[in-house]
């Protein structure tokens, strides 16, 4: 992996609400749909929806000259959600692209015919947007979030780097087929590293909280935080448990790293997006989303912040250094 430079995405690159405009003379205007699980002044959404829009637009796409597109920012609550995906499955576009799961079940359950993309979804046969990876079969494809071998990677990396590590809290959504998966994997790569497994089930802020303490009466420890939609609602609070603490811990996206998390490895999300805006294109250009498979990511990034290693007196190995994408001073 190569350390990469921070993006930086102008704000007319991302800029909110429907676009409209008239195609060049004899060129068809394209309609796009964008349904997004946060609001407008999200940093992490406005990074990786101005990569999908850079995607369209190396594939020709111009909004304003062959593309019209109508941005909801509908925020993460789930009845402003479905009333957008409504609207937007109403207004037929000729296809919707929504990054996951809470916003592709809602589109869902509004149209069967619009074609639609995803850019992170964990486990799209298990959720049922999909028939297979290969086949898709329906009006969804897209791109899965990661896949389920990168939880052994996180107990792995959390060894290395605290060695002395015997035992990891695996703070995972239950209610999800990918908590229970991501869950599977980590208990089976755990013997090896000698490693003992605790689970703890993500509901509330108080659950995670008690969990967290009484897991931390004890030493050697770390945390692993398994991905989910929870995760990210209770970022904040595990990452002040954690150095409240001093537990180790790593997680599955860059932004925990940034808002002061240890480690994280997970996909590039920036890619994904970029990657979905192809599909997008083939869709437009006459492909039909039932023949197009789901696809894995094919680029990792490894995150370390190295204020918060030096905070729980950790020594970060040379190698990880190396092969940090993003080093945190």
């Amino acid at each position: 992996m190569r350390r990469r430079e921070f993006i930086v995405v102008f704000g007319a690159a991302v800029a909110a609400g429907p676009l409209a405009g008239y195609a060049q003379q004899g060129e068809r205007m394209r309609r796009i749909g964008v349904l997004l699980p946060a609001t407008a002044d999200d940093t992490h959404y406005q990074v990786w929806l101005g990569a999908f829009r850079e995607g369209l637009a190396q594939s020709g796409w111009k909004t304003g000259e062959n593309l019209q597109i109508d941005i909801r920012w509908a925020t993460a609550n789930p009845d402003a959600v479905r009333k957008n995906a409504t609207e937007l499955a109403a207004s037929a576009p000729d296809v919707i692209f929504a990054p996951g799961a809470s916003s592709v079940g809602p589109l869902l359950r509004a149209t069967r015919t619009v074609p639609i993309v995803f850019a992170v979804v964990a486990d799209p046969v298990g959720a049922g947007f999909v028939d297979s990876l290969a086949r898709p079969g329906g009006n969804v494809t897209g791109f899965m979030a990661f896949e389920y071998a990168i939880s052994g990677k996180w107990l792995e990396l959390l060894k290395q780097l605290v060695p002395g590590l015997t035992r990891a809290a695996v703070l995972r959504d239950a209610g999800t087929p990918t908590g229970v998966a991501q869950l599977g994997v980590i208990q089976a790569v755990a013997p090896a590293l000698r490693v003992e497994i605790i689970h703890v089930n993500l509901r509330d802020a108080a659950g995670i909280e008690r969990a967290v303490t009484a897991f931390a009466s004890s030493s050697n420890g770390g945390l692993i935080l398994a991905a989910s939609g929870l995760a990210y609602i209770h970022r904040d609070r595990i990452i002040k448990l954690a150095a409240e603490y001093r537990l180790p811990a790593i997680y599955f996206d860059r932004e925990f790293v940034t808002a002061g998390g240890l480690i994280s490895y997970g996909p590039d999300l920036v890619d994904q997006f970029r990657r979905a805006a192809g599909y997008v294109d083939r869709i437009l250009k006459g492909e039909k989303p039932a023949d197009i498979p789901v696809q894995a990511p094919t680029k990792y990034e490894l995150a370390i912040n190295l204020g918060t290693a030096k905070a729980l007196g950790l020594t970060v190995p040379p190698n990880l250094l190396t092969t940090a994408d993003a080093v945190i001073e």
